[in-house]
């Protein structure tokens, strides 16, 4: 049970951070070295990837199992 929660505390922290450097780096969000950047965009969709997939486990882990 602990480890689900842990699960999706990284993985919500993971989504958040990748949206934010996402829209960093396709212009949306301003007033960093990371706005307008392609690379910055990519490594926030991976993040985000990453988190929802995090999520995702913290949420289904064991319930084939019952």
């Amino acid at each position: 049970m602990v480890l689900r929660g842990i699960a999706g505390a990284a993985g919500l922290v993971l989504l958040v951070a990748g949206a934010v450097f996402f829209g960093q780096g396709v212009g949306w969000i301003g007033g960093s070295f990371m706005t307008g950047e392609a690379k910055w965009a990519a490594i926030g969709a991976v993040l985000v990837v990453a988190g929802a997939g995090l999520l995702a486990l913290a949420r289904f882990r064991d319930r084939g199992l019952r």
